[in-house]
């Protein structure tokens, strides 16, 4: 709770569309755990990609404003808001990886052959770092609110997972919709895009990239996509633990749970591309 207070408070001095921070609260006595308060937006929240109610143009242009509002983020410098620290700097793959497979690990009630294989492929293939920048770590279409006329961010919401990383890695994440089907956490696709005005993945991209001002590589690499496929793998694998175990808070955590082979399987897909040379 204070991680995610401190990083919407220092990004409230940026451009990057966030609610105001009203207080933050550690006294356990209030409410049984810290807490905080921010600033209540009006607004629409999607928690299907396919953004259905919407016209084809405004859909299209909701994308593009997804990609400018991300790269918005990336090219914050985080020392300059004062979250210099936010997170330890280098070899942010290298740790990521190892992170996330120890949770396998830990969760791990069943065999996953999928998943094994990428936790082996992820190591050999590390790619150069960028500088470190503010990371959200789970951006994707449900996480952002829309005005409710406009087709623009008013607020980049859930910063839980947010930290000092490599934006590619969160570039790559918020581009998993076009890797994934509907049925699989609200992929795009097999969907029809040109119907629909949803942008090609390499169109999401580029707007990306063309919005960047700070220096940036100029293209996510299958390394990112497999990457940020292994980590919603391991995480719908905890899931998955925790709805056996009689534990999981979601009523549907058993359901969402099974995406974890799901998601390891388009990983492994990934790999099979790039080795194919596809």
């Amino acid at each position: 709770m204070d991680r995610e207070y401190r990083v919407i408070s220092a990004l409230a001095e940026t451009d990057v569309p966030v609610p105001r921070a009203v207080l933050f609260c550690d006294d356990e006595s209030v409410v049984g755990t810290p807490f905080y308060a921010m600033q209540r937006l009006d607004g629409r929240v999607f928690h299907d990609a396919a953004l259905p109610g919407v016209s084809a143009a405004e859909r299209r242009a909701m994308y593009f404003a997804m990609a400018e509002t991300l790269a918005k983020l990336h090219d914050v410098d985080p020392a300059a808001i004062g979250l210099g620290d936010f997170g330890r700097a280098g070899n942010y793959f290298e740790r990521q990886i190892r992170r996330w497979a120890t949770q396998y690990q830990l969760a791990r009630w069943r065999d996953l052959p999928d998943l094994d294989r990428v936790i082996a492929w992820l190591p050999e293939h590390l790619p150069p770092e960028e500088p470190a920048r503010i990371c959200h770590g789970d951006f994707r279409i449900g996480n952002l609110m829309f005005h409710r006329t406009e087709p623009r961010v008013i607020g980049v919401l859930d910063w839980e997972l947010s930290t000092l990383g490599q934006p590619l890695a969160d570039v790559a994440f918020s581009a998993l919709g076009w890797v994934t089907f509907p049925h699989e956490y609200g992929g795009l696709r097999g969907l029809d895009h040109a119907a629909l005005g949803i942008p090609a993945r390499e169109e999401y991209l580029a707007r990306y990239f063309a919005t960047r001002k700070t220096p940036a590589p100029h293209g996510v690499e299958p390394f990112h996509t497999i990457f940020a496929l292994f980590r919603f793998a391991v995480i719908f694998e905890g899931i998955a633990a925790r709805a056996r175990a009689g534990s999981a808070a979601a009523d549907d955590a058993a359901t969402v749970g099974e995406l974890a082979p799901i998601f390891a399987r388009r990983a492994v897909e990934t790999i099979m591309s790039v080795s194919s040379g596809d």
